[in-house]
């Protein structure tokens, strides 16, 4: 039953972001709902290259011949899921008219830089049964800063305005983060915090909703 729900929830996810993003890009002509919409197809394509190996794995129950798919899909995803965030930063300098940024542009495009960098080196040993930990550490230290300082944007800009659907934007950013780097730091030693990585990818939903949200608002 477990398996035959992860496999139901893998697949129910992928296909509901990437058409929430097509709708999203196709129904509005806003340039911080297009960029949305876009934001979340990544999410779900990049999401796909680990997720349908990982499908494909359950249903025959047989991890280890899909070995080099599952590693290649989770350095893939490493990569989208930072374009995601830097899309995502973008969207809020739109949306709140921020234009004189150029430090923090600088400061987010080389933690972006650097997290992709250190994903795609071959110490990673993505497409083996066992990777180091301590590059897993290294490479999401530049990922969880991103996270933070895009946090804090959200949080400044929509702490006094609770009717803003993005209000919920932090918290949802912050579950995200919050069940992925407990899933980095105690999955390997714990393997049943991997089970985090279910409401880590409710939280991904959750944020792609406000944004379908705040799109239909001006549909």
């Amino acid at each position: 039953m477990g398996a035959k729900f992860e496999i139901l929830f893998d697949v129910l996810y992928l296909i509901s972001v990437v058409t929430i993003g097509i709708y999203i890009f196709v129904k509005s002509t806003k340039k911080e709902h297009r960029l949305f919409g876009i934001m979340a197809i990544i999410l779900g394509l990049g999401d796909s290259f680990h997720l349908v190996p990982r499908i494909l794995a359950i249903w025959n129950n047989d991890f280890s011949q899909f070995t080099y798919y599952l590693g290649f899909g989770e350095m893939v995803t490493s990569i989208t899921m930072t374009i995601f965030y830097i899309i995502l930063y973008n969207v809020f300098k739109i949306r709140y008219k921020k234009e004189n940024y150029k430090k923090l542009d600088l400061t987010l495009y080389l933690l972006a830089a650097i997290r992709i960098v250190l994903s795609i080196l071959p110490q990673n040993r993505w497409t083996y049964a066992t990777k180091p930990y301590s590059w897993s550490l290294f490479r999401n230290i530049p990922f969880l800063i991103m996270g933070i300082i895009i946090i804090v944007l959200f949080i400044k800009e929509t702490k006094n305005n609770k009717s803003d659907i993005y209000s919920n934007m932090p918290l949802a950013i912050s579950l995200s983060f919050l069940f992925y780097i407990a899933v980095v730091l105690f999955a390997p030693f714990y393997p049943i915090v991997g089970a985090l990585m279910l409401p880590k990818t409710l939280a991904y939903v959750w944020i792609v909703l406000l944004g379908l949200k705040d799109c239909k608002k001006t549909l």
